[in-house]
């Protein structure tokens, strides 16, 4: 069965969990061999823009110690063979049209989407 996880909410739980939950589930279910790919869309496509670093919280006397690193969780779900997408007009309308992207992303137009949901045995909406 191939699964695709349509991912549009970005940065769900990273301030506070240090990943995107979503993103971690994906990794989850991949070191148990499901056949996944990812589409990002909506606010999502930022997560392929390289060299994001969000600051670290920090309250009172507690410091966060381990920082959100969406970049490399992506990178390493491109390294695990999961094919991982974004739609080109979600990156132009949100301004990031002319920025450096994680290696390996497949760029679509959202007139593919219908043709790349044809493809999966389920769709998965996040």
């Amino acid at each position: 069965m191939r699964a695709l996880q349509i991912i549009e909410t970005a940065y769900r739980g990273t301030l506070e969990e240090q990943d995107d939950t979503i993103i971690w589930l994906i990794h989850a279910m991949r070191n148990n061999d499901a056949d996944i790919s990812v589409l990002l869309c909506g606010n999502a496509v930022n997560y392929i823009v390289c060299g994001q670093k969000p600051p670290l919280l920090d309250f009172n006397n507690w410091k966060q110690t381990q920082e959100t690193d969406i970049e490399g969780d992506i990178e390493k779900l491109i390294k695990r063979q999961v094919e991982v997408y974004a739609i080109r007009e979600d990156l132009k309308s949100r301004g990031l049209g002319n920025k450096d992207y994680i290696e390996g992303i497949q760029f679509i137009s959202r007139q593919r989407v219908p043709a790349l949901l044809d493809d999966f045995d389920q769709v998965w909406h996040w």
